[in-house]
């Protein structure tokens, strides 16, 4: 039996045996092949069988000749063994960019329609191009801001439905300078009194032209009235609007987990769904738009002190999303713009993330020093004290500023009345012809930036 077994197998390994007489030599005779010369069906290395056996390594022959893996090289088992693993996390990482890619687009998809077009204000202001100011400035941008004070639908709980009628709350005329170095926030009185052009209503009939308080005009025609009435007193052409609604502004600022505001009083107030204690607190949506909606109970009760706030308020905002980095993380800026967009209606120049991404980004290089509000210069209206009017040349002055891109400038009001003060008593150390000779200052007025702090008003 033990002959059998060498002959199937083959003769044991003999290292004193002559080469001559090795099977693989003796072969090569036996079949006539030249030395040197690698028989048919085998490659230059060695034979055919040994080509095989490079890409799945043969196991080695013991002692008793039975062929086994234990003195095998570990090199070519390693490899036989990683190669499934590596598909596998080729497959499993081709699979994460697919997810990610998907939840990429689903992200901007959702984003990109909760966006509302306002495409009839555009076809109003197409019909009356010809009367709409001319561009000056190349680049600059001017965006009116509207705030809808709707109390339809979930707003209901902030006030009476009157039908579904809505007047514009707050009003604001936003300039991006054309370096982007700047931008100027103008809040426009709601009872300021200004002429408002022929508008179309809803219904298709058009209005009267009519002097009356501003707010009017978005009641009676919309967006565009109000831009068209904005473009006829200011000469400032508006290149885009936006109008949000209460909720918009309350999930914006729950978006950035809050406002820190500073109090000298308590505020108790059952009109604005307000009740706060004195002091430093950081206030959540539902409580900052109660604060920046609140009149009655805070201060003299005036349309212009709510306003001075509602502008702090916003600076304190602008201020929180850039020392925060919420511009630049998309993970912090997601939930911003999803609350943003929810409530927002635009021209169709904004009306797709892409535009409004271009816009913020434009702005998030803007220093929050420079990021300006104020209150077009007004006092009491001389027929009806409860209206305002435009104090000229003072008006007429910053809307031509902003008209030509030029810089405005906002100081506290104490500072702006004690400066006044003391340029009527002659006592401000400047000679009459002191700026003849040296670049003309840029306008001052009543305002603040973002870069001020509530808690050290």
């Amino acid at each position: 039996m033990d002959a059998d077994v060498t002959d199937s197998a083959g003769p044991p390994s003999d290292p004193d045996r002559p080469a001559e007489d090795k099977p693989q030599d003796r072969s090569r005779e036996e079949s006539g092949q030249p030395e040197g010369e690698a028989p048919e069906g085998a490659t230059s290395e060695g034979p055919a069988s040994q080509g095989a056996a490079s890409e799945s390594p043969a196991p080695a022959a013991d002692a008793d000749g039975v062929r086994t893996w234990a003195d095998q090289p570990k090199d070519g088992i390693v490899a036989a063994r990683r190669s499934p693993w590596l598909r596998w996390t080729a497959l499993a990482a081709s699979f994460l960019v697919l997810v990610a890619a998907g939840v990429g687009w689903w992200m901007y998809k959702k984003l990109d329609g909760n966006i509302t077009t306002d495409t009839s204000a555009a076809a109003e202001l197409k019909a009356y191009e010809k009367e709409r100011p001319t561009p000056v400035v190349m680049d600059a941008q001017n965006i009116l801001l509207i705030g809808s004070d709707s109390r339809a639908g979930d707003n209901r709980k902030y006030g009476r439905d009157d039908g579904g009628s809505q007047r514009s709350d707050t009003t604001i005329l936003l300039h991006l300078a054309a370096d982007r170095k700047s931008a100027t926030a103008v809040s426009i009185p709601r009872d300021l009194m200004v002429e408002i052009p022929s508008c179309s209503t809803g219904d298709d009939k058009k209005t009267r032209e009519q002097f009356t308080q501003f707010n009017t005009a978005f009641e009676l025609g919309g967006t565009a009235c109000t831009i068209r009435t904005v473009e006829r007193m200011t000469g400032i052409r508006v290149d885009h609007h936006m109008v949000v609604d209460f909720n918009g502004f309350k999930d914006m600022v729950d978006a950035v987990d809050g406002v820190e505001i500073c109090l000298k009083e308590p505020i108790d107030d059952r009109d604005a769904h307000l009740e706060l204690p004195a002091g430093r607190q950081k206030l959540d949506g539902e409580q900052a738009l109660g604060y920046v909606r609140a009149r009655k109970s805070l201060g003299n009760g005036s349309d212009t002190e709510r306003m001075e706030r509602q502008q702090q308020f916003l600076g304190a905002l602008v201020n929180k999303m850039q020392s925060n980095g919420v511009l630049l993380n998309p993970t912090r800026l997601y939930p911003v713009l999803d609350a943003a967009t929810k409530s927002l209606t635009t021209d169709p120049g904004l009306d797709s993330l892409r535009d409004l991404y271009d816009l913020v980004r434009g702005m998030r290089n803007v220093p929050t020093e420079q990021v300006q509000f104020l209150t077009v210069p007004r006092q009491p209206y001389r027929n009806n004290p409860n209206r305002d009017e435009l104090v000229e040349p003072d008006a007429g002055d910053l809307f031509k500023q902003l008209r030509e891109d030029k810089p405005v400038a906002v100081v506290p009001a104490d500072e702006v009345e004690e400066a006044e003060r003391e340029r009527e008593s002659g006592q401000d150390g400047k000679p009459d012809d002191a700026g003849s000779e040296s670049p003309t200052p840029a306008p001052t007025y009543s305002g603040s930036s973002a870069a001020d702090d509530l808690c050290k008003q």
